[in-house]
């Protein structure tokens, strides 16, 4: 899906293509891939690249054009991974500045509605304008975080009442999240190093929304490694709580099965077929019953009083 934007303070919808236009395409269809590499001449290696999920962030310049890789969060509707990181390619020259997605995103539809109505956008420069794009990553990479601590705080509740497979599942696949989420931040903030560090472009940056974008991604970064470090060390007390409950349960078995021996053994040898002094009493049915189930409960006393049971 197509759709071009003009920048002049605000992000305006256009119709026809111009010079200086922002060109966001998510999905892309046949006709977008012939239109990116046909008409505007963007190299196929830059396409291919931003195809691949697992593309790492970085910039490269081929011809006229520069090419900028950025990871940014996505949710999805797979409830083994309900949050991954996708490329977002951004592919810009003098005349065009390009994004290119493969995924329908809320972040670029936030991106238009937040600088079309609320916010104006003073300059037009490319490398600002990445820049924004990576402030708006780093946020959402936030709010996202704070869905996932909601997550982690409703299957905590959960797991208090009843400690069942599915909510540590739930905390299981969360966790690789957090793998997805850390692993990208420090990506970006890589690529924000270097791409701050170019001498040809260091005067041109905005130092404010730099220092902003620093700030976003720092508090991502952060945010991130606070949320695994708590999921982490609340795996591990349920690992620990679910070993303790199994050898709590082992041990009562093994003191119930103690205590059903012993009249089990009182039977066996007076089930024997040799002379036991009781065959001719004919209340020796009841003295055996009687002595198994006094020896029985003095064993059920002394696990008790030593907490066995």
């Amino acid at each position: 899906m197509k759709n071009i934007y003009y920048i002049e303070k605000k992000i305006n919808k256009e119709n026809e293509l111009r010079k200086r236009a922002w060109i966001s395409i998510e999905e892309p269809s046949t006709e977008d891939k012939n239109f990116l590499l046909d008409e505007l001449k963007i190299p196929a290696a830059f396409y291919n690249d931003i195809e691949d999920i697992d593309e790492r962030p970085r910039i490269e310049v081929e011809d006229d054009w520069t090419f900028v890789l950025l990871r940014i969060p996505y949710k999805t509707t797979n409830e083994k991974s309900p949050f991954i990181t996708i490329p977002l390619g951004i592919v810009y020259n003098d005349d065009y500045f390009v994004t290119i997605t493969f995924y329908k995103t809320d972040l670029l539809q936030d991106f238009v509605n937040y600088y079309s109505t609320r916010k104006s956008i003073v300059e037009t420069d490319n490398l600002n304008l990445i820049l924004r794009f990576h402030l708006s990553a780093s946020v959402w990479f936030l709010k996202y975080l704070k869905q996932i601590n909601i997550q982690i705080k409703n299957a905590e509740n959960d797991l208090e009442r009843s400690i069942k497979n599915e909510d540590l599942q739930t905390l299981f696949n969360i966790e690789k999240s957090l793998v997805y989420f850390s692993t990208s931040l420090r990506s970006n903030e890589i690529l924000l190093y270097r791409f701050k560090n170019q001498r040809k472009i260091k005067n041109i940056l905005d130092e404010e929304l730099l220092e902003d974008v620093e700030i976003e991604l720092k508090q991502a970064i952060d945010s991130s490694h606070i949320v695994s470090d708590i999921l982490s060390g609340m795996m591990d007390a349920y690992a620990s709580v679910i070993s303790n409950n199994l050898n709590v349960i082992m041990k009562r078995l093994t003191s119930i099965s103690i205590i059903l021996m012993i009249p089990t053994l009182i039977a066996s040898i007076y089930g024997m077929n040799v002379t036991n002094h009781l065959e001719n009493n004919p209340n020796g049915i009841y003295l055996i019953l009687f002595g198994s189930i006094i020896l029985s409960i003095v064993g059920v006393w002394v696990f008790l009083k030593k907490k066995w049971f």
